[in-house]
């Protein structure tokens, strides 16, 4: 399993996955410590927010360079095959991935906060 994340992360460009799973751990470590302390100003939950937006943000983005990557490629060799097609498609869908499981995994935080404020 382990093994599997990790190559996940590499396919996916380590210019941007792994600094997604980074954001990921930061919002993860900002609920804990919300949680736990306490965020009255509410501070740390705008903080989530923001990082989680910026998580699919940038998700995307790598999606979009790695698509542009993809069909220069693409041109300069001319005919490819589908599976080399459907491997490069595969490869330019994981970065948005762990976008949007970076943001929903925050957002959840972000409602657990709410409904945790007295």
């Amino acid at each position: 399993m382990k093994l599997l994340f990790l190559n996940l992360l590499n396919d996916g460009g380590a210019t941007f996955s792994y600094p997604t799973f980074a954001m990921l751990l930061i919002c993860i470590a900002l609920i804990v410590k919300a949680l736990i302390k306490g965020d009255a100003e509410g501070k740390i939950q705008k903080l989530i927010s923001h990082i989680s937006l910026f998580a699919l943000v940038w998700g995307f983005l790598g999606q979009m360079i790695g698509l542009i990557g993809a069909f220069d490629s693409i041109q300069i060799a001319g005919d490819i095959s589908p599976s080399v097609l459907a491997a490069g498609l595969k490869i330019a869908l994981l970065s948005p991935v762990f976008g949007m499981i970076t943001f929903l995994i925050a957002r959840v935080g972000i409602i657990i906060l709410t409904l945790s404020k007295k």
